[in-house]
């Protein structure tokens, strides 16, 4: 990973909306939700949550498809694990029984 594509995926979740928008999507994964859906449930009015939507879309870090006439919206689970892995790559100076506790946290989930 780039640092430009590292930045722009960490710009991208540092807006309240965004970054919640994007958990919830994680934690309905693999199904993901509708835009309208999502919208509901973080809150905000349907076209606020598009812009919110394509900003996290041109990052990386959601892929939308559509369905009929309603669009899907996912986690990419890959993008967060290739940026999580950019910003832990160097981790604790390659001691990796520094590290361990932070892949012991990392490894239920996955």
């Amino acid at each position: 990973m780039e640092n430009e594509s590292a930045i722009a995926a960490l710009a991208a979740l540092a807006q309240s909306t965004r970054l919640d928008s994007f958990r919830l999507l994680v934690r309905h994964e693999p199904n993901g939700l509708p835009a309208g859906e999502i919208a509901r449930l973080v809150g905000v009015p349907q076209n606020t949550m598009s812009s919110h939507l394509a900003i996290l879309s041109r990052a990386g870090l959601v892929r939308s498809e559509r369905h009929s006439r309603s669009v899907h919206y996912r986690a990419d689970l890959g993008a967060l694990g290739t940026l999580t892995l950019f910003l832990l790559k160097d981790c604790c100076g390659g001691n990796a029984t520094l590290c361990a506790p932070i892949v012991a946290e990392l490894s239920p989930c996955c």
